[in-house]
């Protein structure tokens, strides 16, 4: 296995992770009153379309060539920097 395919399984798998703890948020979401169930519904969807950017540069760093998936790396560990400390406040604030 090349480090760029190793990479990308170990991002993916983040990425699963993420999209895990986001269905949690929305399970317990739905049990809070509404003005707050709506307030973190919108933080949840941010966080999602998160997911889905990364998911797509993902993809990219499989069609770039090897010099170039390097730079793409940096875009997408940026990315899981921002999901994972985005997930980690919602948290925070659900408790």
């Amino acid at each position: 296995m090349s480090i760029r395919d190793a990479y990308k399984k170990k991002a993916e798998a983040e990425l699963e992770l993420a999209q895990a703890r986001l269905a949690e948020f929305k399970a317990k979401g739905k049990t809070m009153a509404e003005e707050l169930h709506v307030k973190y519904t919108e933080q949840i969807h941010t966080l999602e379309r998160g997911i889905e950017s990364a998911r797509v540069n993902l993809k990219e760093i499989g069609e770039a060539g090897e010099d170039a998936w390097e730079h793409l790396k940096d875009g997408i560990e940026n990315a899981l920097r921002s999901l994972s400390s985005g997930i980690h406040d919602l948290a925070d604030r659900m408790k």
